[in-house]
This record gives C-alpha cells, sequence and structure tokens, in this order.
C-alpha cells in the first residue's frame, strides 16, 4: 500500500497541489515521500526523502520543484529496504525519460530481474519492484515506438507490461515533453481515480485527494485502461481486452481508505457502516443471551473501527462509548516497519479513559485482527483500567495467509490466526470471547453499494490469490524478501 498522485495543468508550481494531496494520502504510507516535476520545456526536477510528507519537503525543496505537471508519492515499504534509494518515483533516461510511481506489489520480480539483464540489457540498482516495473516499461516503449514516440506506441508498451508482469500495480508517470499516464493492472487490485477542473486533470490513489483540490471525480480508472494526459488539456483513454476478472482489494475498504473516499462507486464510510450491521448479526448468533445480556458497553479501537461500531451498538441496543484517546502525532502503527517499533508505538499511540472501563463488561470493535499484538495490549489495558470481561469483535474474517498485492502481512507464522481456531487466538490476546466477521457477510457488506462488482481479492482470508506467479514456492519465500 502505498499513495500516488499526478497533475496535468495549465498553471505553473503544480508542486504544491501535489503537495497537498500527499498529505491528505498520508495514510497510505509514513516512511517516505516524493515527487518529480515536468515543464513546458521537458526539463525535469525531482526530490524524494525519508519521513513524512511535512518533514520530506522543505520551503527550498520546492522551490527547485518547477513545471505545471508532476508526480508524489508516500511510501510504505513491504518489498526492499527503507533507504532513500528505494523511494520513489523512480526515472529512466531511456527511452524519452521517465518517471514512475506505483502502489501495489509484483510476484514475479525475480523472474523479470533476469529477463531485464538478460533479453533487456538493463541493469537494476535497487531491491524495489518499482524500479523492475519502469524498466519493463521502458524497454517495451523502446521496441514499440521505433524512434517516434505517440499513443499507439505507449499503450503498446503498457499491454506489454500487462502481458509480462504479474500482481498488483497501480502506476502514474511523466513522459518528458510528452504527458502524464496512468493505467491499472488488469484486475484492477489497488486503487486509482481520475479527476478534471477546465482542462487539469488529476489522478490519485483515492477520491479524496481529488475532492480536497476541488477537482471533480470523474471515475475510476478500469482495470488494464491506460489513460494518457496531454499538457494542451486533452485527454485519451484505451481499453484493455482480458479475461481477467477485475477484483479490487477488499482490505481498502476494511481499513487502507480514508472513510471520505469512494473507490469503484463504492464509499468507504458506508461499507464500513454495512460492515457493523452484518457484524451485530454475527454477534447475536454468537453469544449466549447471558453473554450479550452481560455487555455494559461498547468501545471502538480508534479510528477506523469507529464507523463500524456505531450501527454495531444500534443494532445490539448497546450504548457506544470512546474509550481510549488516540494521540494523532502518532501514525498506523500498522504501516510501521518493524515488529519492534508497532509493539513500542500502541501504548504511545493510545491512552484509556478509565471510566469507561471500570468495573464492567466491554465489547471491544476492531477492523480487523493482523499480528494480534496491537489487540493483546489494547484487551490488557481494558482490564488494567478496571474492565471485569472483554469481549472482542473484528469487522473483518481471521486473517490467515499473506498478502502479496502490497499489504505489509507477509509471513504466515507471524498472523495470530494461523493455524489457529477462533478460541486458541482469543486466548493468545487475552479476550473472554472473539468473534469475526463471515467473509461472506464482508464482501456483502461492500457490494451492498455496488453490486455490479462481483469479485473481490480476498487473498489474506481466504488464500485465493487473483493473479498467476503465486505458488507453494513463492509463499515459502515471501518472507526472505520483505
Amino acid at each position: 500500500m502505498c499513495g500516488i498522485i499526478g497533475i496535468s495543468s495549465d498553471k505553473p508550481n503544480a508542486c504544491l497541489p501535489i503537495y497537498d494531496a500527499l498529505t491528505v494520502l498520508q495514510h497510505r504510507g509514513q516512511d517516505a515521500a516524493g515527487m518529480a516535476m515536468m515543464d513546458n520545456e521537458g526539463l525535469l526536477s525531482m526530490h524524494k526523502q525519508n519521513g513524512l510528507v511535512r518533514d520530506a519537503f522543505s520551503e527550498k525543496d520546492m522551490l527547485k520543484l518547477k513545471g505545471n505537471s508532476g508526480v508524489g508519492h508516500v511510501r510504505y515499504p513491504t518489498a526492499g529496504t527503507i533507504d532513500i534509494s528505494e523511494a520513489q518515483p523512480f526515472y529512466v533516461n531511456s527511452p524519452y525519460g521517465i518517471i514512475l510511481v506505483h502502489n501495489g506489489n509484483l510476484v514475479n520480480t525475480c523472474q523479470l530481474r533476469k529477463e531485464l539483464l538478460n533479453d533487456n540489457f538493463r541493469h537494476i540498482n535497487t531491491t524495489s519492484d518499482s524500479e523492475v516495473l519502469i524498466n519493463i516499461f521502458a524497454s517495451s516503449l523502446e521496441k514499440n515506438s521505433n524512434g517516434k514516440l505517440d499513443d499507439e506506441s505507449i499503450v503498446k508498451a503498457v499491454h506489454e507490461v500487462h502481458k509480462r508482469v504479474e500482481g498488483a500495480y497501480s502506476v502514474i508517470m511523466l513522459i518528458l515533453g510528452y504527458g502524464l499516464i496512468a493505467f491499472r493492472d488488469p484486475y484492477g487490485i489497488r486503487p486509482l481515480v481520475f479527476g478534471s477542473k477546465d482542462k487539469r486533470h488529476i489522478v490519485a490513489s483515492e477520491s479524496v485527494a481529488i475532492d480536497c483540490l476541488g477537482y471533480k471525480i470523474e471515475r475510476d480508472v478500469e482495470p488494464g485502461e491506460t489513460i494518457i494526459f496531454k499538457p494542451d488539456g486533452s485527454m485519451s483513454n484505451y481499453a484493455y481486452k482480458s479475461d481477467k476478472k477485475a477484483s479490487p482489494c477488499i482490505f481498502e475498504y476494511v481499513y487502507l481508505a480514508r472513510p471520505d473516499s469512494t473507490i469503484e462507486g463504492i464509499n468507504v464510510y458506508e461499507s464500513r457502516l454495512s460492515m457493523g450491521r452484518f457484524l451485530a448479526k454475527k454477534i447475536k448468533n454468537t453469544l449466549t443471551k447471558k453473554e450479550l445480556d452481560s455487555i455494559d458497553v461498547i468501545i471502538p479501537i480508534p479510528a477506523t473501527s469507529r464507523t463500524s461500531a456505531l450501527p454495531l451498538s444500534i443494532e445490539l441496543k448497546k450504548e457506544l462509548k470512546e474509550g481510549f484517546i488516540k494521540n494523532r502525532y502518532i501514525g498506523r502503527t500498522f504501516i510501521m516497519p518493524g515488529q519492534k517499533i508497532r509493539k513500542k508505538s500502541v501504548r504511545q499511540k493510545l491512552n484509556t479513559i478509565n471510566i469507561e472501563f471500570k468495573d464492567k463488561n466491554v465489547l471491544l470493535v476492531d477492523d480487523s485482527i493482523v499480528r494480534g499484538n496491537t489487540s493483546e495490549q489494547i484487551i490488557k489495558m481494558a482490564r488494567d483500567a478496571g474492565a471485569k470481561k472483554v469481549f472482542f469483535a473484528s469487522a473483518s474474517p481471521p486473517i490467515r495467509y499473506p498478502n502479496v498485492y502490497g499489504i505489509d502481512m507477509p509471513y504466515v507464522k507471524e498472523l495470530v490466526a494461523y493455524n489457529r481456531t477462533i478460541d486458541e487466538i482469543a486466548e493468545v490476546i487475552g479476550a473472554d470471547k472473539l468473534i469475526y466477521q463471515d467473509l461472506e457477510d464482508l464482501i456483502a457488506a461492500v457490494r451492498e453499494n455496488n453490486i455490479d462488482i462481483s469479485n473481490f481479492d480476498c487473498s489474506c482470508f481466504n488464500g485465493e490469490y487473483v493473479t498467476g506467479g503465486v505458488d507453494d514456492n513463492f509463499l515459502k519465500n515471501l518472507h526472505k524478501t520483505r
């Protein structure tokens, strides 16, 4: 999961709205931020730095980023190191000069590295799959353009990417002197949305970045589709014929995306309300009447689960209270690099309002349980604050399998649900009772808001990977490359 943004404009200083958009997408990555700009003469300026957006760009840095078109990126590391060399955008000067930002994760990277070296004579300097991706496109464009750069050669190069690359990728590129290009993998696993204002165009990971800049949201970039935005304000789009079924990542709706975003025509906030209603039914069917009657209060774990907890409390006719206060200056622990940092951050991130726990039976609601360390510490905090019993409900099903498409769930033995029953998981995290959402209910909750989507990537829940290239050998070696 990363955040990407691209702007094609007729106005100078496009770096300013890109900066603003990156701050809006900060929840998608906290490790590094980068930006590249292109001016009317086709000249490039670029800056990237580790840290949050506000720390990565100084006033001096922004003054150097000149141009009316550009791309930006906030990084959340899944593959590669956290060295600045891994930060995006990536740039290759041949052919024509190409800058790329990428959200997702490739699964046939090792094979592509060998092909690039042996067949395309291109050297890869980093462990990033994004550098592999830009070189695959560049070698294809070089072959298809024959010295003449036009829409047809670009689209042919993208289609070759689709044929060679396995995995998830939403991409925004600048081709110097030509324009801004956006495309998604044929399954549409990671999101990408575009909007417009007069003759200016914007492409972003989430609609909220488009909203906040005052652009009109047009639609999602379709799976496999290529859209080309020219400096004169014109736009052209090209479909990709494929038998691959669109399968957006369902975890975007559970946790990754902001609630004020709309992805694939599905409002994230509405989908989380639906998750709460379905979860309430599951709780009613799981707990005994005595257990259900004993619950004094429902407390969401801030901030993602608040939306699901509201309809849940209404359905169960239980009082909803805020029992945890979140330190807004601590980032999302899920996307922090390294388990030790995550563990340390939970106590810094949350503090209890003891009066809401003392001598009460509480039902804690969270969006998901990944490694279980955060849940375990939160339950302990609830007991330390005086809770008599702690029930725990997850708005998503047990996460039992690695995610290979750009979310940091790489190693099954780190997942608390791996090879454990629900009762065993409850014992590990210290809950008196644990209730998970059923997968079919999660899918139904998201589809309530757009019944036209019939398929989702649910691989971390069911172990079914929609792309090729994911076999037992790949999964066994996955944690070594993350």
